[in-house]
């Protein structure tokens, strides 16, 4: 990964939003936030089932407190356990929510195998990181999953004074949609461009394709943002906005080197993922993200780097 790009980012600097946005994250692990629009609102990602009651909680008190009437839309970033993982407890206590998401969600929430892998990795989650006796004694459950608009390249959703337009942006995944607020130009990065820690240090997730990535990088740059609101993250600091996009880029670069250099070496799968373990798994990694995670993780990214 790349050296620190900048010092450690303190929370208040993570999550202090424009008026028109709250984080209303429980837990540990996934980040949600509240997009308030002149009529209706949207969630963007449900963080990790585990923590789903206190999310919920978060969700109501931000909604009642600016006298709207409930939860309009859920954005999907992608459909992985840490974003979705709550979707079920937010379909349930909104039902007449409207889940956005890609097509390729469509056939992910079909999936049994799918399932039983957000599940597993939910209970880890879970294990890992509940506090308190609700989340610990949360069941976690990938029953109810739906998404009700499909969101194409430059599809639109209407909040009232404010537009969210999707970009597909794989790389990460093949579901992977990135959403600017307009005309407020804040773009909500999805994983495919990278993570951006509180230790100043840009992480990488490349478990598709190293192509798609950095064009995904290439298109959201393009689109020149004012605000970037990063996926396990929040606010990406005024300083790093302009240069986010290419620090991806160079991390992603040096990533894809790491691994091909091991394969020149002839090591087998099993000892570039011990390799690969020694320089990303870290302690600050280690905070909001289960091991069995990065494991699954690392061998997608090693057999499609490979």
């Amino acid at each position: 990964m790349t050296e620190r790009v900048t010092d450690r980012f303190s929370d208040k600097e993570r999550f202090t939003f424009p008026g028109y946005m709250e984080r209303v994250t429980s837990g540990v692990g996934g980040e949600s936030f509240l997009v308030f629009g002149g009529e209706k609102t949207a969630l963007y990602d449900c963080g990790m089932a585990y923590s789903q009651a206190g999310l919920i909680r978060n969700i109501e008190e931000k909604i009642t407190e600016r006298g709207y009437g409930g939860l309009d839309y859920v954005l999907l970033s992608h459909t992985h356990y840490d974003h979705i993982g709550a979707l079920p407890y937010i379909i349930k206590r909104w039902p007449s929510v409207k889940v956005c998401g890609a097509e390729k969600a469509l056939k992910v929430f079909k999936s049994e195998g799918a399932a039983a892998t957000m599940v597993k990795l939910g209970e880890s989650a879970r294990d890992r990181y509940a506090v308190s006796e609700e989340e610990k004694s949360c069941e976690i459950t990938a029953d109810g999953l739906r998404c009700d608009i499909v969101m194409h390249e430059g599809d639109t959703v209407d909040l009232g004074d404010m537009t969210v337009r999707a970009y597909e942006t794989k790389g990460h995944t093949d579901c992977s949609l990135t959403y600017m607020l307009e005309p407020v130009m804040t773009m909500l990065a999805s994983e495919s461009t990278g993570v951006l820690r509180s230790d100043g240090k840009m992480y990488t997730a490349i478990l598709k394709s190293f192509a798609q990535t950095i064009e995904s990088a290439e298109k959201c740059r393009a689109l020149k943002p004012k605000l970037i609101i990063g996926n396990h993250f929040g606010r990406i600091p005024d300083e790093v906005t302009e240069k986010y996009f290419d620090l991806y880029i160079e991390a992603a670069t040096e990533e894809r080197d790491f691994i091909l250099a091991m394969k020149e070496r002839g090591l087998s799968h099993i000892e570039m993922i011990k390799e690969y373990e020694k320089v990303y798994w870290t302690a600050e990694r280690a905070k909001s993200q289960p091991k069995e995670a990065f494991y699954e993780n690392a061998n997608w990214i090693i057999k499609n780097m490979a």
